[in-house]
């Protein structure tokens, strides 16, 4: 029978459908060319080594000395403009703010092939450092009042380039989405004196069937109402509002994590498209006691429908227990 769960930190039912459910393993795409046999090199390739030059100017090298592992450097196709002034425009229904902000670029390894699944702890984990890094420059500037730190890897999770990279994004607004998401949590606060992530976490430790791993900061586990198969979130144990509040050690177990759960991924179902994204706290809310950050793993392994885009709920066809099952045997 269908069921229609209900997320209590993002506020979304997502419809449950177990006879239409898939088998984990059918998800594998077959002949699909994974990562890891593609060039380490590619000369054409901006972002690869002795092509920094066809780049805007870095703004954070890791390390910072040395070759660099990882850099940092403005979008040049930016979506918003750094020297853009925060203006608001109305003229009755027809509203607009100017398109100030921040739209950087993370090139996460100096390998073309690279991904976070066939990384080490270490690596990935510069790269969340280089994330927040980045985060805290934004936060100072007193138009921004949301970062979106996000990886997409694969074609369909909207890859234009092939070598490896994640963005950050710093909004003059807080999205609906977002804000849906935020009103969601604290609803659930002030009805309980609670963190919903907390209770969510902990509730999932508790029954365990599905978690896909843990770590001594950090849980990840898919949630019950998953919207999309293998959608998993990374959780960490302290309660923290913003991601920029994370500290080194956090930062250190988080990479080591996360390149867990990719490698099962990548393993389980072979090296699928995927996004990623960091759901934290506005900048003006990083103390706020019902909010709690975490990132969020998203497969793109069915394309959403006319249904999805219309109602605004996604039809799940894989049970998230079995996802999480499924995960947790895979071997890394």
């Amino acid at each position: 029978m269908p069921e229609i769960r209900h997320n209590v930190v993002t506020g979304e039912w997502v419809i449950v459908a177990p006879n239409r459910a898939q088998r984990p393993g059918v998800f594998a795409t077959p002949g699909r060319v994974l990562t890891e046999t593609r060039p380490t090199h590619v000369v054409t390739c901006p972002f690869c080594p002795g092509n920094e030059a066809q780049t805007p100017p870095e703004v954070l090298r890791l390390p910072r000395s040395g070759p660099w592992q990882v850099r940092v450097v403005p979008n040049k196709f930016a979506a918003l403009e750094k020297e853009v002034p925060r203006e608001f425009h109305c003229d009755g229904l027809y509203r607009h703010l100017t398109g100030g902000g921040w739209h950087e670029v993370v090139i996460e390894s100096r390998q073309h092939n690279a991904t976070p699944a066939l990384q080490t702890g270490e690596e990935v984990a510069r790269i969340l450092i280089a994330f927040q890094e980045r985060g805290h420059e934004m936060a100072h500037d007193p138009r921004i009042e949301h970062i979106v730190y996000l990886k997409n890897h694969g074609p369909s999770a909207g890859t234009s380039q092939g070598h490896p990279h994640g963005q950050i994004v710093a909004l003059p607004l807080v999205p609906g989405r977002v804000q849906a998401r935020i009103e969601s949590s604290r609803r659930y606060f002030d009805e309980t004196g609670r963190c919903a992530v907390c209770d969510m976490w902990q509730a999932e430790v508790a029954r365990g069937k599905r978690v896909v791993a843990e770590s001594e900061d950090f849980v990840a586990f898919v949630p019950y109402a998953a919207f999309a198969a293998f959608h998993t979130w990374i959780v960490p144990r302290q309660h923290q509002a913003s991601f920029r509040q994370a500290d080194a050690d956090g930062l250190t177990d988080l990479g080591g994590l996360l390149r867990s759960v990719l490698r099962k991924i990548y393993l389980g179902i072979g090296d699928p498209d995927y996004n990623y994204a960091i759901q934290s706290a506005p900048v003006g809310a990083c103390r706020s006691d019902g909010l709690h950050w975490y990132l969020a793993i998203t497969p793109r392994l069915i394309p959403w429908g006319g249904f999805e885009m219309e109602s605004g709920m996604f039809i799940n066809t894989s049970l998230p227990e079995e996802d999480a099952a499924f995960l947790r045997k895979v071997v890394v």
